[in-house]
């Protein structure tokens, strides 16, 4: 049976996050003809303009029947997306007859805005996940995931993990064989673990000069050390107050969040993947003691690494 699969959009909707979506779907077609039919919906239909410039067709809400499936797109635009009457409206209602709902970046703020994440684990783009938490204290934000499925509902993070998200989508729908010969054709990876850890792209966030990509690589080979911001503005030649400053300003977070955050990337992927003792994965990684290591997962996943391992075999 055909699965009718709605992306909803707005102005200044991120161009990649509805795009890479669509393709996923696309590609899985050939593999699985009539697997999917694609609609691509907003309030009152017709063309919609991306943040970039570049518009897409779409059909209204008013005219969409039988979805399957209905995915948010993010962007800049959803902080208007949340506040719109007609948005919310539209999401309650499709909520009572879709299977399932779904949102890729900041789309999960329309959905936490109608109500659709209280008392559910959710994830969007790393940069905006503090404020999802503030604005929707019932949401169980989790700010280091790819995607996250509670039930029938899946949230992803930033742009990209749209297609980590629909590559799921369709492991569910048709099979982790479908899905991967998809992730082969699009020549992306199949696939990054729901759990892996957004920050791993920290490495990548220093700037357009990028001047701190060295250290992060470098902190990320020598997690056993201190890594004081003593120590990292030495490596840097500079100064301990202009580093920190410098350091947030370009990478958007402090080093100490930077350090803490690369540390967990490096014991959950261990926790996940190996069958290290926690206490050796504690000292490896930087932690030293497993109470301390215990009480960062708790903090950033809400599980402590026992449980994690469990729920990954």
């Amino acid at each position: 049976m055909t699965k009718n699969i709605g992306i909803f959009l707005y102005n200044d909707f991120q161009l990649l996050d509805v795009a890479g979506p669509i393709t996923v779907f696309e590609i899985a077609g050939r593999a699985r003809p009539n697997a999917y039919r694609l609609t691509i919906l907003s309030i009152e239909g017709g063309s919609v303009a991306s943040s970039s410039g570049a518009s897409m067709d779409s059909v209204a809400v008013s005219k969409a029947a039988n979805l399957d499936t209905l995915i948010v797109s993010g962007g800049n635009g959803s902080r208007d997306a949340m506040q719109c009457p007609d948005t919310i409206a539209f999401l309650r209602n499709r909520a009572a007859d879709v299977r399932r709902m779904c949102s890729v970046c900041s789309g999960a703020f329309p959905l936490a805005a109608a109500g659709l994440l209280d008392g559910k684990r959710a994830t969007t783009h790393w940069r905006r996940a503090e404020q999802l938490q503030q604005l929707f204290p019932a949401v169980m934000v989790e700010a280091d995931r790819i995607h996250i499925r509670d039930g029938e509902t899946w949230t992803s993070a930033g742009i990209s993990a749209g297609i980590d998200l629909a590559l799921a989508l369709i492991a569910d729908d048709l099979g982790e064989k479908v899905a991967r010969r998809v992730a082969q054709e699009m020549v992306v990876y199949y696939r990054r673990p729901g759990g892996q850890s957004q920050f791993s792209a920290l490495a990548e966030l220093g700037g357009d000069a990028g001047i701190f990509s060295p250290l992060l690589d470098w902190m990320r080979a020598n997690l056993a050390e201190r890594l004081t911001v003593e120590q990292l503005a030495e490596r840097m030649a500079m100064s301990p107050r202009n580093f920190a400053r410098a350091f947030l300003r370009e990478v958007g977070t402090s080093p100490a969040k930077a350090v803490e955050r690369l540390r967990l990337e490096a014991a959950r992927e261990r926790v996940e993947n190996s069958r290290e003792p926690i206490e050796q994965i504690a000292a490896t990684t930087g932690f030293g003691d497993p109470e301390r290591m215990r009480r960062a997962f708790l903090r950033h996943f809400r599980q402590p690494p026992q449980a994690i391992r469990r729920a990954f075999g």
